[in-house]
């Protein structure tokens, strides 16, 4: 971002290719769908090795901290990236675009910045003050959030600008600095959580770098641009979905709080984070994956085509959409048990059945979520930040209620109960014209054939098999021939996308 003595001058250019130039949402899907899989598949590098050299107690210290460091992240952020995407200059303007990199990124960067450097002030002066004593693995966390909420910022203006290609390169480098320095602390320094985030601080830090020079060369801002009428409309845009977005932050994270608090144990805490983990890699496939090419397009075909356009554009993306999420669902009830004892060790077993709950919700949300998808169109946030409120305060209820009862398992399926409620509520407030739901001959022929080969696995408990990677492979196997073969054959609309999907690749 140029920031000289007169912060910058504009030349003409900005980060936005011509409107013609854009890359329809194959391309997006496809190239997301690359980034992803690396991602998910470094992912199932590293979570076997952590699970493996951090015990239950470790483990859970990581991810109760990194839900702490989370929830700071949404609240640094204010709303920002919300607000980049919904008011993002699509006709590549470069007046508006040099508008735009003021007081929709630098503005709301340099708040986020100072907003953090008081907090910091305040939290050292009361511990200062013995209001507290702060572990060094808080003061870790503490200095990610706003190298994290930075670069999420910087991301998400790169996304709006429909650059696929650059998101995909800068979050498989990160994930894989990120292999490189958490394993690296944890394997030959230290096996702890503390370890683990000297590495994540590592490449955090590496990754802002390189994203500050992306701003400084591509979004331009000038002192004679800036309005505070505009950032003030960016940021009532983002607050209420700031604030949806720390729901949906409690909604997802909070169990592992309230776990720790209601049972005092860290070993509790980490059986449970092991399950929910894993079943977040399959969400980085399926929902991320979808999200990122979705809702840069939806809000343009919006804009040129309105309601008539999102539901064309929503049959595209819904339809193979939902043939892999039937099949994540059936792949999860037939072999999600072994997948987890295999990748982490018979000793983490007790996570199966965590893996399995959460998994099944997060893949089936993930469907809803873009069939529902309507009020950030309309500007509704405040409706947005209400059923997502609501949820998470149902979830905070619902652990309360089952985590004494039946334990960690407890804590899953309450998030499986947030998550429908939540489901049924968008589906409710979905603007009229807006909502659409999966294709009846999809839905009929993947649960069938899903169906098929859950009686099949199940009624032959995968033949007897024993070992988790012979029974992985069976059920591998069983997947191809009952489900994947025969949905190709039955939807002809599906081998059309397929064909398509190669061609791009030819």
């Amino acid at each position: 971002m140029n920031s000289q003595a007169e912060i910058t001058r504009d030349d003409g250019k900005g980060a936005q290719a011509p409107a013609q130039q854009r890359p329809d949402i194959g391309t997006h899907y496809l190239r997301y769908f690359v980034s992803n899989g690396v991602v998910m598949l470094l992912g199932f590098i590293s979570f076997p090795i952590l699970t493996r050299y951090l015990d239950n107690t470790q483990f859970g210290i990581l991810r109760y901290y990194d839900t702490l460091m989370l929830l700071g992240v949404a609240l640094l952020k204010f709303g920002t990236p919300h607000a980049i995407v919904r008011f993002y200059p699509y006709d590549g303007d470069p007046v508006r675009m040099r508008d735009f990199g003021t007081n929709m990124v630098f503005l709301p960067l340099l708040l986020s910045g100072s907003v953090w450097a008081l907090s910091v002030i305040v939290l050292m002066l009361w511990g200062w003050l013995g209001g507290g004593n702060f572990q060094p693995l808080f003061w870790c966390a503490v200095m990610l959030v706003p190298m994290l909420a930075a670069t999420n910022i910087v991301q998400m203006v790169v996304r709006a600008s429909e650059r696929s290609d650059i998101l995909m390169a800068t979050r498989v480098i990160a994930r894989m600095l990120e292999l490189v320095f958490v394993l690296g602390a944890v394997v030959l320094i230290q096996h702890s959580a503390l370890a683990a985030y000297g590495g994540k601080l590592i490449a955090a830090a590496l990754m802002l770098a390189w994203l500050a020079q992306w701003m400084y060369r591509n979004v331009h801002v000038a002192r004679d641009s800036i309005d505070l009428a505009a950032f003030r409309t960016g940021m009532m845009y983002g607050f209420p979905l700031m604030a949806n977005e720390l729901a949906s932050s409690v909604l997802a994270n909070m169990d592992r709080v309230l776990l720790k608090h209601i049972t005092g144990d860290f070993a509790v805490v980490g059986i449970y984070a092991i399950g929910y983990s894993l079943a977040m890699q399959l969400n980085v496939f399926i929902n991320a994956t979808l999200s990122e090419a979705f809702t840069p397009v939806v809000m343009r075909a919006y804009e040129t085509g309105g309601s008539v356009a999102v539901r064309e554009l929503k049959e595209q993306v819904l339809l193979p959409m939902t043939y892999a999420v039937v099949a994540i669902i059936v792949m999860l009830l037939v072999s999600g048990q072994d997948l987890l004892v295999a990748l982490s060790g018979a000793d983490k077993a007790a996570s199966g059945e965590v893996f399995v709950v959460v998994g099944i919700t997060l893949s089936t949300f993930a469907l809803f979520n873009i069939a529902n998808y309507g009020l950030q169109l309309k500007k509704r946030t405040m409706q947005v930040l209400t059923i997502t409120f609501i949820a998470a305060l149902l979830n905070i209820a619902m652990n309360f209620i089952l985590i004494p009862r039946i334990g960690y398992i407890g804590a899953a399926w309450a998030t499986a109960i947030a998550y429908g409620a939540l489901t049924v509520a968008q589906f409710m407030v979905c603007p009229k014209g807006l909502a659409r739901l999966p294709d009846a001959r999809s839905v009929v022929v993947s649960v069938a054939c899903g169906a098929a080969l859950v009686a099949v696995a199940r009624g032959t408990d995968l033949f007897g098999l024993h070992g988790a990677w012979l029974r992985l492979l069976a059920g591998g196997v069983l997947f191809v021939l009952l489900y994947a073969l025969p949905v190709l054959a039955l939807d002809p609309k599906l081998r059309q996308m397929m064909r398509a999907l190669r061609s791009r690749l030819d």
